[in-house]
C-alpha cells in the first residue's frame, strides 16, 4: 500500500503516521528525515542538497525528487510506503506522478487530516517545550504537574517562537494557500480522502482504519 499523508501543522500527523506505518507494515518516509539521511550518507544527491541548505536556499525539485526516488526503491519499500512532507506543490506532485509511473508504482490513497484553523491555533499556541530535555507539553491537553516546570527533569518550559498566535496564524494561512491546489489535484484523481482530525487520537485512528480497510477489500 502506497499512501501520501497530508495535513496542517498541529493536525496530529506524526501520531497517526506511526500507527499507519505499524498497521500496514510500511516505512514512514518523512522528507526531512530522508534529506538528513542522504546528507549523512554522503550520496551525490545528498551533497547537492547540503550545498543548497548550507547556502540557505530551497533544494530544487529535481534534487528532491531524486532523493525520493532513491528512498522508495529501497528494499523496505517493497510492500509500500507512507510519504509525508512531499509533494508540497503541483509541479512536485506531477514529478512524483511521473516517477511512480516510471517505477510501475501508483499511490493508493492520499489521506488528508482536516482540522479547523481555530483548533490548530489552540493546539500549537498551548505547546511548551523543556529547555533541558526537550520534552513536549500542552497547557490544555498534557499540562505539567507544576506550571512552567518539566515533570521529567525539572527544567524550564518555554514557548517556541513559531508557536505564538501571530506566527501560527501566518503558518496556517501559508499552508492553506499552498495546499488548496494540491488537494484539488488529488481529488480530481479520485485518491483524496479527508479525515476529521479534531476528535481524540483514537477516534481519528478509527476513521483512518475504516479507510484503510476499504482499500483492502
Amino acid at each position: 500500500m502506497r499512501i501520501l499523508l497530508m495535513g496542517p501543522p498541529g493536525a496530529g500527523k506524526g501520531t497517526q503516521a506511526e500507527r499507519i506505518s505499524g498497521y500496514c507494515k510500511i516505512p514512514h518516509i518523512a522528507t526531512g528525515d530522508i534529506f538528513r539521511e542522504a546528507i549523512r550518507s554522503g550520496t551525490d544527491l545528498g551533497r547537492q542538497a547540503k550545498s543548497y541548505l548550507d547556502a540557505g536556499e530551497l533544494v530544487p525539485d529535481a534534487v528532491t525528487i531524486g532523493i525520493v526516488r532513491e528512498r522508495v526503491q529501497a528494499l523496505d519499500c517493497k510492500a509500500g510506503f507512507l510519504l509525508d512532507g512531499f509533494p508540497r506543490t503541483i509541479p512536485q506532485a506531477e514529478a512524483l506522478e511521473r516517477l511512480l509511473d516510471e517505477l510501475s508504482m501508483k499511490l493508493d490513497l492520499v489521506l488528508n487530516i482536516k482540522v479547523a484553523p481555530a483548533v490548530l491555533v489552540e493546539r500549537l499556541t498551548g505547546r511548551r517545550i523543556c529547555r533541558q530535555c526537550g520534552t513536549s507539553y500542552h497547557l490544555v491537553f498534557n499540562p505539567p504537574k507544576q506550571d512552567g516546570i518539566c515533570d521529567r527533569c525539572g527544567g524550564e518550559l518555554y514557548q517556541r517562537s513559531d508557536d505564538t498566535p501571530e506566527t501560527v496564524s501566518d503558518r496556517m494561512r501559508v499552508y492553506t494557500n499552498k495546499t488548496a491546489p494540491l488537494l484539488k489535484f488529488y481529488r480530481q484523481r479520485g485518491l483524496l480522502r479527508d479525515v476529521d482530525g479534531e476528535p481524540g487520537i483514537d477516534a481519528v485512528w478509527d476513521a483512518i482504519l475504516g479507510l484503510l480497510g476499504s482499500l483492502d477489500r
